[in-house]
């Protein structure tokens, strides 16, 4: 987990780690990580995008989004 962070999101918290093309969210469990979902960097709102590519993994306009994909992670059960 070199380049993974741990964020606070909706009060819990979750590590993300960018990667070629993807952001790995996950939960951390100890020592350890639990992914949940790569997200398509693509399918990204451009401001949201553009922060994980300037490696500014705490701004407002990726927190929203990733809000969004927790929000329908847990929507479909996963």
């Amino acid at each position: 987990m070199s380049d993974s962070r741990t964020i606070t999101l909706g009060g819990e918290d979750y590590v993300v780690q960018p990667g070629d093309g993807v952001l790995k969210v996950g939960r951390p469990t100890g020592d350890d990580v639990t992914w949940l979902d790569d997200v398509d960097l693509g399918l990204l709102p451009g401001p949201a995008r553009q922060a994980v590519e300037h490696g500014d993994l705490t701004d407002s306009a990726l927190e929203v989004a990733l809000l969004g994909v927790l929000s329908a992670e847990t929507n479909r059960g996963g």
